[in-house]
């Protein structure tokens, strides 16, 4: 989840649209992520009524450990390409492996 929340403040209700989970189940989720000090809830400035999920400043720094993680897995690979291929890979999988906003729900299957 701190990935998905990096550089956005969804409100709970688009959040768990997007993941896919009702509202109860991601509710318990965000408060497993509190407790670790790396989610915080706040009211949404637009209507008070809705809480955001942010991320905090241990979450961004898991965040970062784990995109480190990744990148380093996948470092024999992708360095086998040239300069350019790189870059174009990336460009490729950004769309991908970013969520776009505003956040759009997941389907689930039937």
């Amino acid at each position: 989840m701190p990935g998905i929340l990096r550089d956005r403040r969804p409100r709970m209700s688009d959040l768990a649209a997007f993941l896919g989970l009702d509202k109860s189940t991601l509710s318990g989720l965000v408060d497993r992520a509190e407790r670790r000090g790396l989610l915080t809830r706040a009211a949404s400035p637009e209507d008070k009524r809705a809480v955001v999920v942010l991320i905090t400043d241990a979450g961004r720094a898991l965040n970062e450990r784990m995109y480190e993680e990744v990148r380093e897995a996948l470092a024999p690979a992708t360095g086998r390409l040239e300069p350019l291929q790189r870059r174009q890979l990336a460009q490729l999988l950004e769309p991908v492996l970013t969520p776009p906003l505003p956040l759009t729900p997941r389907r689930l299957p039937h």
